[in-house]
């Protein structure tokens, strides 16, 4: 069948029939919120890198968390910015650590809002790296345990998720396998099952304070070339118990979230790393782009790549564009509600 028989813009012509076809729904249940949250009182430095993003003390994480769920984001992921750092990572697992406080204050506060915590060494080493150094790089079996310990804790102060982010082999199990021991079996393990050595990382560095200080992190995480390896990596971390497996970034690697979408029938993540937030928000500022569709262009092609949820630093704004209707690309509703 072709032209002139069949015409497609025939249903692109209405509104109405544009809408009722839309193949690839958005909605704010879709998002995760990361925040910053750093130790002391009375903080709320903006970075600088990440235009409306913030370094924040616990009272203000809290603030900004309740206005994140009135406009209907149902989740939070934390990322901790501790009073000190050492080579093991201490502030990570411990009892009263910073994310450990900002976990109890938000259940306290905004208990409906989902917490869920990323696992990883790197914002709590003096050395930036995610894990126990040995021979000038990261020791893997050694740094499960602390991982593991990192989790339990999370467990233990109310987050309702964990997130491991380090990239370290059998870091799933090890997870899993200390929160089913001590009663936390109904904790579900959200894997950064596929995390690229990527260059989009930068403007995080910045806000959670966690460059290497010496090498990269190119021996765990992984070659942006590979695509098969990508699949061996999820298909060991679904093997080890994870409930929901993530691809990170998000824009460069969306053939690999269809990978993900077809290969496993688990849900499956996207985080829509800070260098892509920052290249819109930099090109907005400019006037180069429009900024709110390219936003809600971007979040549609996470969606339409097979991605359940969206990690995303414009979570907000994608709630409030959606609570007006917005229309992507100004071509009719972006699936909203």
């Amino acid at each position: 069948m072709f032209y002139p028989t069949f015409r497609a813009r025939r249903i692109r012509g209405k509104e109405v029939f544009r809408n009722m076809v839309r193949e690839t729904a958005l909605s704010t249940n879709d998002l995760i919120y990361p925040m910053f949250s750093a130790f002391g009182k009375g903080i709320r430095k903006e970075i600088s890198s990440m235009p409306g993003i913030y370094q924040q003390s616990i009272e203000n994480i809290v603030a900004e968390a309740q206005e994140a769920y009135e406009l209907g984001v149902p989740a939070v992921i934390l990322f901790g910015i501790p009073e000190t750092k050492d080579a093991v990572g201490s502030d990570a697992y411990a009892e009263h650590g910073i994310i450990q406080e900002t976990i109890r204050a938000l259940k306290k506060e905004v208990p409906k809002l989902a917490v869920i915590t990323d696992v990883c060494m790197c914002e709590y080493t003096d050395h930036g790296h995610c894990g126990i150094i040995k021979d000038g790089d990261v020791d893997n079996d050694e740094t499960l345990e602390l991982l593991a310990k990192e989790a339990l804790s999370h467990a233990q102060a109310g987050a309702d998720m964990v997130a491991p982010s380090d990239m370290m082999d059998g870091r799933v199990m090890a997870i899993r396998e200390v929160l089913d021991n001590n009663g936390y079996k109904h904790i579900p393990v959200m894997s950064y099952a596929v995390k690229y050595a990527s260059g989009y990382y930068g403007p995080f560095r910045e806000a959670a304070e966690s460059t290497p200080q010496f090498g990269d992190r190119r021996s765990y995480q992984m070659d942006p070339a590979n695509r098969l390896e990508a699949v061996r990596e999820a298909q060991m971390d679904v093997e080890e118990g994870a409930d929901i497996i993530m691809v990170k970034p998000g824009l460069p690697y969306l053939d690999v979230v269809r990978e993900m979408r077809n290969e496993f029938n688990l849900p499956v993540a996207v985080y829509n790393v800070s260098g892509e937030y920052s290249m819109i928000k930099a090109a907005g500022k400019m006037g180069w782009i429009d900024e709110e569709r390219v936003i809600m262009e971007t979040m549609m092609s996470f969606k339409r790549a097979g991605a359940d949820l969206i990690l995303t630093y414009h979570a907000m704004e994608v709630a409030r564009l959606l609570h007006k209707g917005y229309e992507a690309g100004r071509a009719g509703r972006c699936g909203c509600p």
